[in-house]
């Protein structure tokens, strides 16, 4: 194990973990020796998440945790305190602004945003509560964060606060030795969307990639830890894109 990024006896929480990049990132912390918390509305979905950890000998638990909920997100900080949040939770609305009802966007906003704020707010807590001295809070925002693109109006402004909600804290948080960036994924392919980006609408979106190709999930596996890590120490109120160059094609 690179020492670099060695997460041995750091405790590491996980939310939205039931599949995607939630999944894949529990798995990442387990192999560099977090004890992992994997999180998500049904923990049941999380057991098989579970027993492929425990199979290489990670070390992982599930617990369910509803982001939108106050007293879900209050209960589990309360009981528990992370070295390491993965603020992953998130849904996504797809349509046009002008039929978008005031319900899908709620859903967009209290999921991608108000829900991320609970977490960071509780892990937080919970870290000065126990008095400890570093942590390390990473929340997952989007390159749609930062660009936009059609139909997605909700998510995108969701994600844009999620990057300047990160900058805040950090700040804030600074003195207490608590971390606070934002990872900013482009276009990364997963079992949801892999129909869709070898369709022609989907090709033709991989061509304004300056790369030509889709991200992998292993590849964001060296920023994720070196944000989580002591290699990324010296990081706060980051917002670090990995998208194949696609924020810097040209207009």
């Amino acid at each position: 194990m690179d020492n670099l990024f060695s997460l041995e006896g750091k405790r590491a929480l996980v939310t939205g973990a039931s599949s995607g990049l939630g999944w894949h990132f529990a798995q990442l912390l387990a192999s560099r020796g977090a004890a992992v918390t994997v999180a998500a509305r049904r923990a049941d979905k999380l057991a098989t998440l579970c027993a492929e950890i425990h199979a290489v000998g990670g070390v992982a638990k599930a617990v369910s945790l509803d982001v939108t909920s106050p007293d879900s997100v209050a209960a589990l900080f309360d009981m528990h305190c992370f070295d390491i949040v993965i603020n992953n939770a998130g849904v996504t609305h797809d349509g046009p602004a002008l039929k978008t009802s005031e319900d899908d966007w709620n859903a967009v906003i209290n999921t991608d945003l108000t829900g991320v704020f609970r977490v960071a707010q509780g892990a937080a807590r919970a870290l000065v509560r126990e008095e400890k001295t570093s942590g390390s809070i990473i929340n997952i925002a989007s390159i749609l964060g930062l660009r936009v693109a059609g139909n997605l109006s909700a998510y995108a402004t969701a994600k844009a606060g999620v990057v300047q909600l990160t900058k805040s804290l950090a700040l804030e948080w600074a003195r207490y030795g608590i971390r606070v960036n934002a990872l900013c994924p482009g276009y990364i392919e997963t079992d949801l969307n892999r129909d869709f980006f070898a369709s022609p609408a989907g090709a033709s979106l991989i061509k304004r990639i300056p790369q030509r190709r889709l991200g992998q999930m292993a590849e964001l596996d060296g920023p994720l830890l070196m944000l989580a890590s002591d290699a990324g120490a010296y990081i706060t109120g980051a917002e670090l894109a990995v998208d194949g160059g696609h924020l810097v094609s040209s207009l």
